[in-house]
């Protein structure tokens, strides 16, 4: 599980205009849509193409637990495709993104000043550089740490050094032991 990939993904279906389908012959019969054939929809989810034809016909209602989880995250992960790019394309440009976090922070600095590790619990706008980070790294296939860093990276420039009034001599952010984390656009 990809703690910040599923936060930023969480972010962008709160976006969304219209539920996606919840039963499961609903969500099949979107998947065959999308993906032009059963056979394909059958591979990705890895049941037989028979199983797919008996969703889509209803002949089929209740999937198990572990296909039922696979069908609503394949169905999510491509619903309302447009509002998804708008939203993203917003939040790069011009509307930033708001990070609401609760773990371990300190950072690295000159001798001298209190750079002890300590839970804090912050919800900081970053700018929109660091959205359009976020996502491109995220669309990129980046990590779980990967996207930590950016995020750490965007902390450090917001929270700690309020955009360069304070704190410049600041080296690094560790940013670990998270609690809680959630974006919003």
């Amino acid at each position: 599980m990809s703690l910040f990939g599923d936060g930023l993904e969480t972010a962008v279906q709160k976006t969304f205009t219209r539920p996606a389908p919840k039963s499961a012959p609903a969500q099949m019969r979107y998947l065959v849509k999308k993906l032009k054939s059963t056979k394909a929809v059958a591979q990705m989810l890895r049941i037989s193409q028979r199983t797919v034809e008996r969703y889509v016909k209803d002949q089929i209602k209740k999937p198990r637990p572990d296909l039922a989880a696979r069908l609503e995250r394949e169905v999510k992960k491509r619903w309302q495709p447009q509002i998804r790019a708008k939203a993203k394309a917003k939040a790069a440009s011009t509307g930033g993104i708001v990070i609401d976090t609760r773990a371990r922070m300190g950072y690295t600095a000159p001798i001298g000043s209190t750079d002890q590790d300590r839970i804090r619990h912050l919800t900081v706008a970053l700018p929109p550089i660091y959205a359009a980070r976020l996502f491109d790294a995220q669309e990129t296939g980046a990590t779980d740490q990967q996207l930590q860093e950016i995020a750490a990276e965007a902390l450090k420039e917001v929270y700690f050094q309020d955009s360069g009034r304070r704190a410049g001599s600041l080296e690094e952010v560790r940013f670990t032991d998270i609690e809680h984390l959630e974006f919003e656009l």
